[in-house]
């Protein structure tokens, strides 16, 4: 009978201390306990979503409930990066960042910044592009640029969203080449290139991956690459700085929580992620859609957005964009 109390006695204390846990404690042994929601900020059919959901497959072998992605688009990323913070932080749903991220808050688009996320991991970097249609008059960058000066601000040029990486970058193109264009926005690159193959525009600034598809049918032509060096997959298309202009932008993505999640959590999630990012499923997945392949981890990827964050805002300056 002693021995029958004893037991009660030690299973109540047990229960008690389980009870007085942290409840982040708690949930971070049993996480994740439903599966992970991967929100993805721009519609489907661009480089961001096919990063997404090569990750999300990847990753799914690592979760025993599975990842799923959710696309929430509008304002340039910035509603799809509300709804993480607006959802639980417990780390059930994460979402794919941009270089956006740390772009629109200093544009005062989006009252968050990254400091209010938990960087997890870079996947990915590519340069910005400016490609036209196949038929387009334009068959060369002198010509398109020549188009511009003489009659400025007629040429109807796609972007995935005011102060997207692609409008930063098309305006400090239009700085530096003396060129104005009228800038049309979209919630993504997608529907911008759709728009470009359907005719209702002259050109779009996207990057070399999300137009390749539609560059290796012939519908499309690149004109040039805003980086530092030609891209193994287009070695005949030119950079910027091979033709005088001193412009290198570029987009990044990479997967980011919500602040504040247990850390027990984001530890599980870093270790994860670093083996995702580093399988070879997940490398050769974002290479064959002509995707630039970058890791980095979480800390180094924190240190990344706050230097961007530092060297946009003086660019943002410079080119008085607001």
């Amino acid at each position: 009978m002693l021995m029958r109390q004893g037991l009660m006695a030690a299973s109540l204390i047990a229960a008690g201390l389980t009870a007085s846990l942290p409840a982040h404690a708690q949930a971070a042994d049993s996480y994740p306990n439903q599966p992970v929601t991967l929100v993805v900020p721009f519609q489907p059919g661009g480089g961001t979503d096919a990063v997404a959901r090569t990750f999300a497959k990847v990753s799914a072998q690592y979760f025993p409930k599975g990842m799923v992605v959710l696309n929430k688009s509008g304002a340039g990323g910035a509603v799809g990066w509300k709804y993480v913070l607006n959802s639980k932080n417990d780390g059930h749903t994460l979402t794919v960042v941009t270089a956006e991220f740390v772009i629109l808050p200093l544009l005062g688009l989006f009252d968050h910044t990254y400091k209010d996320y938990t960087p997890l991991v870079q996947l990915n970097a590519d340069p910005a592009a400016i490609v036209v249609p196949a038929n387009s008059p334009y068959k060369t960058l002198e010509e398109f640029m020549a188009a511009a000066k003489k009659a400025p601000a007629t040429l109807n040029v796609g972007t995935s969203g005011t102060g997207s990486i692609y409008d930063v970058a098309l305006s400090a193109f239009e700085v530096k080449s003396d060129t104005r264009f009228t800038h049309i926005p979209f919630p993504g690159s997608g529907p911008a290139l759709l728009n470009l193959l359907g005719g209702q525009l002259d050109a779009v600034a996207t990057s070399p991956a999300e137009a390749s598809e539609y560059v290796r049918s012939g519908k499309l032509r690149l004109l040039v690459l805003m980086s530092d060096k030609r891209v193994p997959e287009f070695p005949d298309v030119p950079t910027a700085k091979e033709k005088g202009l001193d412009v290198a932008y570029g987009t990044w993505r990479g997967i980011a929580g919500p602040k504040g999640m247990p850390p027990a959590t984001v530890a599980k999630l870093k270790e994860v992620f670093e083996k995702v990012a580093q399988d070879p499923q997940l490398i050769s997945a974002i290479k064959a859609q002509n995707l630039g392949y970058v890791y980095a981890d979480g800390d180094t990827f924190e240190k990344k957005m706050a230097a961007e964050t530092a060297d946009y805002a003086q660019v943002l300056k410079t080119l008085s964009i607001k």
